[in-house]
Formats: structure tokens, sequence, C-alpha cells
């Protein structure tokens, strides 16, 4: 079986400066926001372009924090909406809801699957605060245009960058464009750590001071809190391997992009519709999707050939059943897609064989 994903596989080249990273943090005996977390946000806020990285223990914990930080700061309040595609994945929905806000579901483009730049204005009310875009997959949402219009309308990016680490558009990374931006570092990104992790980044010394206080249960000087705060710290020791994943982490994603590019070259079914990107830097391939009226019996087929794939997402946060008040919501393209959409293979440690063997199998389906 050709796994979708070989984490084992993936971090055994680095497995020694792992363990010595490991090593360092436990002969250090700084444990919690020492040193390690300290360089690593400096390594982060550096490779988006940003002043700041405040290090968190998710990336879920990274939105919910970012919205609830902007609350305390009076930049929000219980009810206002936060425009988002409606094919996000639900932590972002559990965020914005977790503040008592309230999302506003716009269909994602047909061709990038990112929101659909040309319905955000149609959804904005006098409610409107926030534009969540969540560069899905990998790829880049259109931020200079998403910007153009949060600036014409007074509000606030908030970025969702959990797949899409070094993504760019005009030389400018994701994490750069927004007023905030939220990353996770789960072991399966493209930046995985090896346990749960995240990031928010940002040029706002306000927020970052509040989301630094809000990690440590609300407190800016120890035992003083000024918040009703959350423990929501980046540990030292998932700092120390970050530190070590980032220093390997642009010939990963050329061995993605490679990947890709050798789908994208070589899949000619005409049931299989395969993605389309703008610009090389714009993707870093967290996942590549491909779209088949046939889906279901095309990831049989695969499965019987030996090749995993996966479904990314089956069902949108709206018709969970998390979420039974709004599972009345219907947008037909997008429930189209998630009918369609199916995940192959983008491990960068795939062989070349590998990759080729899956180029043949899709091209051999027959429906």
């Amino acid at each position: 079986m050709i796994n979708f994903l070989n984490l084992k596989q993936i971090n055994t080249p680095y497995a020694g400066e792992l363990k010595e990273a490991a090593a360092r943090v436990i002969d250090s005996g700084y444990y919690i926001l020492g040193p390690e977390v300290r360089s690593f946000e400096q390594q982060f806020a550096e490779f988006c372009g940003v002043k700041s990285c405040i290090g968190l223990a998710s990336g879920l914990d990274a939105l919910v924090l970012i919205l609830r930080a902007w609350k305390l700061l009076g930049k929000l309040k219980d009810g206002d909406e936060v425009i988002i595609q409606a094919n996000a994945y639900i932590a972002c929905v559990l965020a914005i809801t977790e503040n008592n806000l309230k999302p506003v579901f716009v269909e994602p483009d047909a061709e990038s699957y990112n929101i659909d730049v040309s319905r955000i204005r149609d959804a904005i009310t006098p409610a409107t605060r926030v534009i969540m875009p969540v560069h899905l997959y990998g790829y880049a949402s259109p931020m200079p245009e998403i910007m153009q219009i949060a600036g014409e309308n007074n509000l606030l990016v908030l970025e969702d960058c959990s797949q899409s680490h070094g993504a760019s558009i005009d030389g400018k990374r994701v994490g750069y464009w927004g007023d905030a931006s939220a990353f996770s570092f789960y072991p399966s990104k493209n930046l995985g750590a090896l346990g749960d992790s995240g990031a928010a980044t940002t040029n706002d010394e306000e927020l970052d001071a509040a989301l630094r206080a809000l990690r440590n249960y609300g407190s800016k000087e120890r035992y003083y809190n000024l918040y009703q705060g959350v423990n929501s710290r980046l540990s030292e020791m998932q700092a120390a391997l970050l530190s070590v994943k980032l220093k390997h982490f642009w010939p990963e994603v050329e061995c993605r992009r490679s990947v890709a590019e050798r789908y994208l070259a070589g899949i000619k079914n005409p049931l299989i519709a395969l993605p389309l990107v703008a610009s090389r830097e714009q993707h870093t391939w967290h996942l590549f999707v491909v779209r088949s009226k046939h889906r279901d019996a095309l990831k049989k087929y695969l499965h019987d050939q030996g090749i995993e794939s996966l479904i990314h997402y089956p069902l949108p946060p709206y018709k969970q059943p998390a979420y039974a008040e709004m599972n009345h919501l219907s947008f037909p393209l997008n429930e189209a897609i998630h009918n369609e959409i199916l995940s192959l293979p983008a491990d960068p440690s795939l062989s070349e064989a590998d990759v080729q063997l899956i180029i043949d199998a899709c091209n051999k389906f027959e429906g």
C-alpha cells in the first residue's frame, strides 16, 4: 500500500537532529516558555515577514485567541459577523462560535477552493467585522483583493494559514497579509511538529501583548492576571523540534511541488479534474485535491490498486451534527465540491516509481 502520508519516513532523515534538540531541552531545565520558544518565535516571525510570532498549543487555539483578544481590545463584540468560505475546516467555525460571533458563509471558488472574492462584498452587512480567508490545501487566497475589500469597509482580516506555510503572492508569504494569522503545526502539516502546536503572527503590538497574556492564564506579570486567560503555550520541546523542521522546510516543499507537477502533467483522465494554480509560489501542496463525479468509485479503485487516498472534507461544517441549527443552510457549489473531492498522496517522501504508479492508476480509471 502506498500510504497517503508516512510521517515516520518524512522525519527519519532528521532523526538525529530531532533527538539532539530533544536532549537539549531535557538538559536545559527550561520546559515552559523558555529559550527554545523564544528562538522559534523569532525564526518563524522572520519566515513570515512579520514583527511577532506567538507560540500556542494548537492552530485552533490561535484562531480562538486572536478573536478573543480582539474582543478584549474592543475591536469585536458578541454577535459580530465573520465572513468565511463554506468549505473551511470546522476548526475555523469553532473559533468563531466559541467567541459568540456569527459565521457568515460564502461559496468557495470552483477552481481554487479558496474563498470566492466576488462573493465577499455581497456578504458584508453592518454587523460584519472580520474576513477569515482560509488558504486551503496549501494554496494562498487572493490576498491583495481581500485586503482591498477589507480596507474599503474597515474590516479586520484573520488569515487561517494552517495548511499553507510558505505559500506566497508577489513575494509576500501567508501570515504577512492580514491583521493577524493563525498557523497549525500538527504533525501532518508541511511544517509539522511531533505533537499538537500552533502559533499566531501579527504586526500589531497591542494584539501581541494580549495574546501573550491570554496564552498564559491571562497574565502579563507572574501571579497577576489581567484577563481571564487559558493555558495554551507552545512547549519548549515542540519549539525545539520545529526549529529543526524549519531548517529543512523548503526541500520538502520542493518535493511536494515536484510530485504535484508530475500529477498535473501526467494525469490525463477526463473523469478526473485537476487543481488549477495561478503561480508556483502560491501553492505549497499540503494536499493535492482532484475532483470526480465518480469520487467514491475512484477512491475504491485506488485502494484496490494499493493507493491510499483521503477526503478533505466529506461534510461541510454547517452540515455537521455539532451545528444542527445551521443544517438548513445550503451552498450548492460547495456541496458539489464536497461530494467530488479526493486527495491523492502528496507525501514528499514518495518515490518516483510511486508517483508514476499513482499517475498510471488514475489514467486507467474508467468510472
